[in-house]
């Protein structure tokens, strides 16, 4: 995982004062590093029961896409307002830095969909827990949530107690 870590870049001051930014950018420009991630992000659902990855916007939609790709299930993005074109349900939310919401199409998942929610990134939870209510809202079981990054310091894993949480690298 130190292979992984070491493509992390930290971004002083961004997107605002006092905060650092964990740019993944290094990671995936990197092939060898972000095939590994992927394959390490799926390791501990493979033969499990999960039936649908779902990715927050706008990172997640790299991770997500490429985790359903590999373990062959479809992929749903979960959009910031007014990005989709069909009906949506949305969850709105605190985050570290401000209030944010997330929106997917009403037709998103079948009722009894088992979901692995991927991000790159776990800070305060913010995020992690409105993608679980906007499954839950619609039917879905969240299975777990996966992230690349997880930021210990902000205690994110405590808001989504219940979860079955997975991350690669702890900051």
């Amino acid at each position: 995982m130190n292979r992984l870590k070491d493509k992390i870049r930290d971004i002083p001051n961004f997107p605002k004062d006092g905060i650092i930014f964990k740019d993944i950018t290094p990671l995936i420009k990197d092939p060898a590093a972000l095939k590994l991630t992927v394959h390490q992000l799926i390791a501990p659902f493979l033969g499990s029961e999960v039936t649908v990855i779902a990715g927050m916007e706008a990172r997640g939609f790299i991770f997500g896409s490429l985790v359903a790709w590999e373990m062959g299930l479809p992929f749903v993005p979960l959009r910031k307002p007014n990005k989709l074109p069909y009906d949506v349900e949305s969850v709105s939310y605190d985050l570290e830095y401000g209030s944010a919401t997330l929106e997917v199409h009403t037709d998103a998942f079948n009722h009894g969909d088992r979901v692995l929610l991927i991000d790159d990134l776990l800070a305060t939870g913010g995020t992690a827990k409105a993608s679980c209510e906007l499954v839950e809202k619609l039917g879905g079981i969240v299975q777990a949530c996966a992230f690349v990054v997880e930021l210990d310091f902000l205690q994110g894993r405590e808001k989504l107690s219940g979860y079955d949480v997975h991350s690669l690298l702890h900051f």
